[in-house]
């Protein structure tokens, strides 16, 4: 069935991939990003290329997760000309890579707003349609450093994926019964494909990150990411997150899986994961909540309510 998605960040990365598709797969998406009619200007002129080019509906909104105006306005706008909303895939974050200590409080605090209260901002404007609607799904694009292994030089970034994960988790339960499914698409450390790692912040106390390139941490940096990228087959391919979406997407209501792991590097995340949502289906069933496991499909639907537990 034709659903009305919209994804953050979706101006490159694995946000436009996954825009695109989904369009392909016949599904109206909404690519949002910020700075439309300027820095990402040209990213919504390919966007409307691509479109007219494949027949698909693609289409791009202004939309801001850093701002809660900017995202009440682009979602009550594709509300507005779709006429209603079906998924919220919530994709925008940014990385970083240096030592932690040379990080200032300010810049953590910025990458978890990007990371972890966009996706309040957009989750406070679109679920009170979704619940209206009783019916929908919320997909987080987590990462596996939220519970693989993690290299070091990276603390920030994943700590602030491994708080929208838990964040996400929470979220699943209070919104079962509303009819709306969650699902966590966990991607590994892709180091080819996307600009994550081209564009990941640096921490601003350069003196304090120059004392980690001497002494005993010299060279960690360069064999970090050297490490990283030899874990990772030749054959891996980012598009397969998006594939991985669409799939998880065209799934019927209630049907979805709780989490889909796309790792090539296989860093652990899924073994990890496997554990924490089995201590969590037994805690909600000791608890007597464990309806909360399973998506509370509408009567008028065809398809009987299923479990979304992950191996458990």
């Amino acid at each position: 069935m034709k659903q009305v998605i919209v994804i953050t960040g979706a101006s490159s990365g694995f946000g436009a991939l996954t825009a695109r598709a989904l369009a392909q797969a016949g599904h109206t998406v909404y690519a949002s990003m910020r700075d439309t009619q300027g820095r990402n200007a040209p990213q919504v002129e390919e966007a409307a290329r691509y479109a007219e080019v494949h027949q698909v509906d693609l289409r791009t909104v202004e939309l801001d997760v850093a701002s809660s105006e900017s995202v009440d306005a682009g979602i009550a706008k594709v509300i507005k000309e779709a006429g209603r909303l079906d998924v919220i895939i919530h994709n925008a974050g940014h990385m970083s890579f240096g030592p932690a200590e040379a990080f200032t409080p300010e810049q953590f605090a910025q990458l978890y707003d990007i990371n972890v209260l966009s996706t309040q901002r957009v989750n406070r404007a679109a679920l009170p349609y979704l619940r209206h609607q009783g019916s929908g799904l919320v997909l987080w694009v987590s990462s596996s450093s939220a519970r693989g292994g993690t290299p070091p030089y990276l603390a920030p970034y994943f700590a602030a994926k491994a708080a929208m994960d838990s964040l996400a988790v929470s979220y699943a339960a209070e919104l079962s019964r509303w009819g709306i499914d969650t699902t966590i698409v966990v991607p590994g450390a892709f180091t080819k494909g996307t600009n994550h790692f081209v564009h990941s912040g640096t921490p601003v106390d350069s003196a304090r990150a120059a004392e980690y390139h001497t002494g005993p941490y010299a060279g960690v940096p360069e064999q970090s990411l050297k490490g990283l990228a030899s874990l990772e087959p030749e054959d891996a391919d980012v598009t397969d997150v998006a594939r991985a979406i669409v799939e998880v997407v065209e799934m019927p209501l209630g049907r979805r899986p709780f989490r889909r792991h796309i790792d090539p590097s296989a860093d652990g995340a899924e073994i990890v994961n496997g554990m924490a949502d089995r201590v969590r289906a037994e805690m909600l069933r000791r608890i007597g909540l464990e309806d909360l496991l399973h998506t509370r499909v509408p009567s008028a639907a065809t398809q009987p309510a299923v479990s979304q537990e992950c191996n458990q």
